[in-house]
This record gives structure tokens, sequence and C-alpha cells, in this order.
């Protein structure tokens, strides 16, 4: 339910998108434009390291307009701009929504980082957590801050499981046990009803952020971890 004590947003929902490299966010990001983009007024903000490659590639691939779709180039880790020093991402996000305004949705996309990469929540709204499945059927019970905590956890490109010896149905169990129950979407391009479970997970979040009843909750940038075979270990680290 809405807290009557919050005012209601006047801005965008601003969603962030990361996970490692190669896991599939651009195209995901293309996805929603393309799915989103007759109902919602869009914007998206990406972050390349020394680039601007991936707003290049949503530029070419015709998903929106090309003055919505603005580039940053951290000149760092990727992490460090979306969640330590989010100043380049923060005005990128907020001239997108002044040249445009009003937005219905910003939609940002992280550099390629690691497992640890979280948002700030000073930066977006709710965020998502892309993992591959070619990158190897173990990953989601390895764990970390967005499998674990993310708003969301996207199991991405499940069509090429045959090919790659990952079962499917079992990675997406992991990751679910993984999350607590957090919501999990296997995705690909090529299944309309796993489509159409995203855009509708993205269409609740705008609603509920347009009520006042969305809270940013940070992953945090590290997750618990113990030692489960050592006498010697016998506590959990929470790394800050």
């Amino acid at each position: 339910m809405p807290d009557p004590s919050r005012p209601v947003p006047d801005r965008a929902l601003r969603l962030g998108i990361c996970g490692p490299v190669g896991t599939g966010k651009s195209s995901l990001i293309a996805l929603l434009c393309r799915e989103l983009a007759g109902e919602l007024r869009l914007g998206v903000v990406t972050n390349d390291i020394y680039t601007d490659e991936d707003a290049r590639f949503l530029r070419s691939a015709g998903v929106l307009d090309p003055e919505r779709i603005r580039a940053v180039e951290t000149g760092a880790c990727p992490h460090t701009a979306i969640r330590d020093d989010i100043t380049a991402n923060l005005m990128a996000v907020e001239e997108l929504e002044a040249d445009f305004a009003p937005l219905d949705l910003v939609l940002l996309e992280s550099g390629g980082d690691n497992l640890t990469a979280t948002f700030s929540p000073a930066l977006v709204d709710v965020q998502v957590f892309v993992l591959d499945i070619a990158g190897g059927g173990d990953v989601a019970r390895k764990g970390g801050p967005g499998i674990e905590r993310a708003d969301l956890l996207v199991v991405n490109k499940t069509d090429l499981a045959p090919y790659v010896g990952v079962d499917r149905d079992r990675m997406v169990s992991d990751a679910r046990a993984a999350r607590d129950d957090r919501p999990v979407v296997a995705l690909s391009r090529s299944d309309p009803a796993s489509v159409a479970e995203l855009t509708a997970w993205v269409r609740d979040q705008l609603a509920r952020h347009r009520s006042g009843a969305l809270v940013p909750v940070d992953p945090g940038p590290m997750a618990p971890h113990w030692h489960a075979d050592s006498a010697d270990h016998d506590h959990d680290h929470v790394h800050a």
C-alpha cells in the first residue's frame, strides 16, 4: 500500500540493469524499448569505460529516437559510476528527463562488471541483475548481492541451454533458492511468455512508483559469506 507520508514522484521511474560482461544487458534494453515504446515515454543511459559502444548499438537498432539514448564514459571500473560516484549518471538522467519531459521510464545500463556490482539506490529506483545461461549453470548458486537481492533476476538466453549443456530448470530453481523466492524471470527473446512476464514486471514497478508505494532497496555492495568446511571459521563476514 502507498505510504501517505511519502510524496508521489513527479519524475520518471529509474530502472537499473547490471550484470557481468556478455550477459545481454544491451539486448535486454533493446527488447524493453521495442515492447514498451508504443505505450511509455522512454529514455536510456548507457555506461562504458572509454567508449559509447552500447549507446551506438541501441541507436543503430532503431529502438528509440537516438537523442533519447545517452552515453556515459565512466573512465573507471563500471561499478564506480553506478555506486561510488553517481554524479555523471545522475546528470545524464536529469538532462534526459529535462530534454524530453515528461518521461515515464529511464533505463540505465551498467558497464559489464562482476557478480558484486549493484546500483546505488540514490541513482535508481529498482534494479535488475542479468545472468547469461551460457555462463554456466552454477553461476546462480555462487550468489552475490545482485543475484541474491536485486529487485529482479533475469536468467537470460534460456534458448541456448541445450547447446551449452545447462539444465535450464535447475538453474532457475537454484536462482529462486538463492533469492528467497524474490522474482526470477527465465528469458528468451523467442519466447513470448517470458517477454510478457518481464514487461508485466516493469509495468508493475512503474505503477508502484507512480503511486508512491515503491521504496528503493539497496542490495548492498557485498553479500555475507561463510566457511562451511573450516572449524576455525564459524562466523559470518559481512563486507561493507
